[in-house]
């Protein structure tokens, strides 16, 4: 069984399309997106309403996670940065972490087989 890693994108919700599309084309075939909300050095922003302030400090975030076993994780990881920098507070994160295992539901099938298109599986 080869290895597998899971990578957490968290970044602007506008970075949606260009990263999949980005991501599909290093050959990424399977993600999971979450709109998910969240603060980091942005600590959120003020706003007005009805002549009362209030403090918004959860601000949207998209969350994209991805499992690759033949996609090396370092291209993944340089795809991300390059399409979700702005060079501004607020880009978002990228987590890294290590998979034990995986289960396909539908077949039983367990390791890095379960993750794969089954087309692409050797036989």
């Amino acid at each position: 069984m080869r290895k597998m890693t899971k990578i957490e994108i968290i970044t602007r919700p506008g970075k949606l399309d260009e990263l999949k599309e980005a991501l599909n084309a290093i050959g990424v075939t399977g993600m999971t997106v979450s709109q998910v909300f969240g603060c980091g050095l942005q600590k959120g922003y003020t706003e007005i309403y009805r002549g009362k302030e209030y403090n918004i400090n959860l601000l949207p975030k998209i969350k994209v996670e991805i499992v690759v076993c033949e996609v090396p994780v370092e291209k993944v990881l340089e795809t991300a940065k390059q399409v979700c920098r702005t060079g501004n507070i607020g880009d978002g994160k990228i987590f890294v972490y290590p998979i034990e295992n995986a289960v396909r539901i539908r077949t039983g099938e367990e390791g890095d087989i379960a993750i794969m298109d089954p087309k692409d599986v050797p036989k």
